[in-house]
């Protein structure tokens, strides 16, 4: 499938496990990076009123999501998951007639790759922020990023899915998500 034109009553945004106890595992510069694109991916959302879902696996253990981002996701209340996919019923039975479903979190070679691959395989377009994702390792992000792709995940970025739903400057929501993705 060909992606063309991103929609934004046609997208939702789907954040998958950005949680204190795993974010402490990652690489310093690559957490700054990706909590940052997450943080004005969440921003450009809420401009283009798309429906933000968020989920935590085990948070028991893995903790909560990071606090940089849960004060940007006020009203959002997280699905508590122990499988790897995001797929879950608190989410799959809310992500309704959006068919395109922005990813965003981590890790990127095992929950959000089976994310991916779980919405495609239910007829849903991913479009993977691929700025806005993060596993331990460097190979393990490339790996993931390329498992997403075979799975069937569009590979973007944060500015270029936010750009392409405004598609057009000298708005207020342009002026909201250019001083977001900054």
């Amino acid at each position: 499938m060909h992606l063309h034109r991103l929609r934004r009553d046609d997208a939702q945004l789907l954040i998958v496990d950005i949680q204190e106890k795993l974010c402490a595992a990652m690489p310093s510069d690559g957490l700054a990076r990706m909590v940052g694109r997450t943080q004005a991916l969440i921003e450009g959302a809420k401009v283009l009123g798309l429906p933000v879902r968020l989920t935590e696996q085990y948070p028991k253990g893995l903790g909560r999501t990071l606090p940089a981002l849960t004060e940007k996701l006020f009203g959002v209340t997280p699905v508590e998951k122990v499988e790897f996919t995001a797929c879950v019923p608190g989410i799959t039975g809310e992500l309704g007639n959006r068919r395109v479903v922005l990813v965003a979190g981590m890790e990127t070679h095992i929950c959000v790759y089976q994310t991916v691959r779980d919405l495609a395989e239910r007829g849903f377009t991913p479009v993977l922020c691929a700025d806005a994702v993060l596993s331990r390792n460097a190979r393990d992000l490339e790996v993931g990023l390329e498992l997403c792709r075979h799975a069937g995940a569009t590979l973007s970025t944060v500015e270029s899915v936010l750009f392409d739903m405004l598609g057009k400057a000298g708005t207020p929501e342009f002026k909201a998500i250019s001083a977001a993705v900054k």
